[in-house]
């Protein structure tokens, strides 16, 4: 993630943040083309219809995501965007698991998880200084 960060950051100050993110979906998208085409798997389209639509938002999360990670490492370092990121995504997490959402198991929230959370948001204060 932070090799990625920082590529796609840097090269988002030289063609812009829009492009830079197209560039990289689209990269990613015609490698999964080839993979999908050779792949050897029988997929049953017309279950797509039958998938709740919020399943479907990955794609939109991915671009948000990339614009985030473009904008915080020039702001703020490669180190502390990183940490900020993870100690978001441990949190969104922990939501997550302990509310079961988007039909995964549920795992109950405990408080070493919330002390874990605690001392991230620890870390990210410090790797601020």
């Amino acid at each position: 993630m932070a090799i990625q960060g920082s590529v796609n950051s840097v090269l988002g100050e030289k063609i812009g943040l829009a492009e830079t993110n197209f560039f990289v979906h689209i990269t990613a998208a015609i490698i999964l083309i080839v993979i999908v085409l050779f792949k050897n798997s029988e997929v049953n389209y017309d279950q797509l219809k039958n998938i709740p639509w919020y399943l479907y938002i990955g794609g939109i999360l991915a671009i948000i995501i990339t614009y985030g990670v473009m904008l915080s490492i020039p702001r703020l370092g490669v180190a502390v965007a990183t940490t900020s990121i993870v100690a978001a995504q441990v949190m969104t997490a922990s939501a997550i698991d302990h509310f079961g959402l988007f039909g995964l198991e549920k795992v109950p929230f405990s408080w070493i998880r919330f002390a874990g959370i605690i001392f991230l948001a620890i870390g990210v204060r410090l790797l601020l200084h």
